[in-house]
């Protein structure tokens, strides 16, 4: 039996009456019809990180840190500011650096007419910095299509995006959880 791939959602945004709560949940009601794989939320709001670079975190930034060091893969869960992704988003990858290394990562963003992709191309390039492999199949959300019940609109059409994308995601999140257990094997033996 194969061991369930291991993802963190990591909710992007921490502005006071923020939407991505929202949108999380809903991708958590998806992910958790899934047997292969465990999803865990990092939200950014709950990770008390300091404004500045720093190695010196708060217990609840550690907590935040070992939560995605953790994980197999990664689901960003992103708004569009200004064509932009957030400043707390960057500082968060920053700080957590090294664990993204040789990992997966999905988008799913909101926002505007672009539904937050300019947000999402910017951080590619970021995570490919970081030598993490970013997916092409993304989750967005134009203008906020959600009833009072927090589903999407078009419920089905979203739900077929979050199961590519998780598809896809548990291919490369077991493809590159086998390829670093096997370099883990290799330096242990030299």
């Amino acid at each position: 039996m194969t061991t369930p791939l291991r993802i963190a959602l990591v909710v992007g945004s921490t502005r006071e009456g923020r939407f991505g709560p929202t949108v999380a949940r809903w991708f958590e009601t998806v992910a958790a019809a899934r047997g292969d794989l465990e999803l865990t939320v990092a939200d950014l709001a709950d990770a008390d990180l300091p404004a500045h670079w720093t190695t010196e975190l708060s217990p609840r930034g550690r907590a935040f840190v070992e939560r995605l060091a953790g994980a197999d893969a990664y689901v960003v869960l992103t708004p569009e500011y200004n064509h932009s992704f957030p400043a707390s988003l960057k500082q968060a990858i920053d700080i957590a650096g090294h664990v993204w290394r040789r990992k997966p990562v999905g988008f799913v963003s909101y926002g505007g007419l672009s539904g937050g992709l300019r947000a999402v191309e910017q951080l590619r390039p970021v995570f490919a910095e970081l030598h993490a492999t970013t997916l092409r199949e993304t989750v967005s959300f134009h203008q906020f299509p959600f009833d009072e019940t927090g589903t999407p609109h078009d419920n089905d059409t979203a739900a077929r995006a979050a199961t590519v994308l998780l598809d896809d995601l548990h291919w490369w999140g077991n493809a590159l959880r086998t390829a670093r257990r096997h370099d883990e094997a290799l330096s242990e033996t030299v």
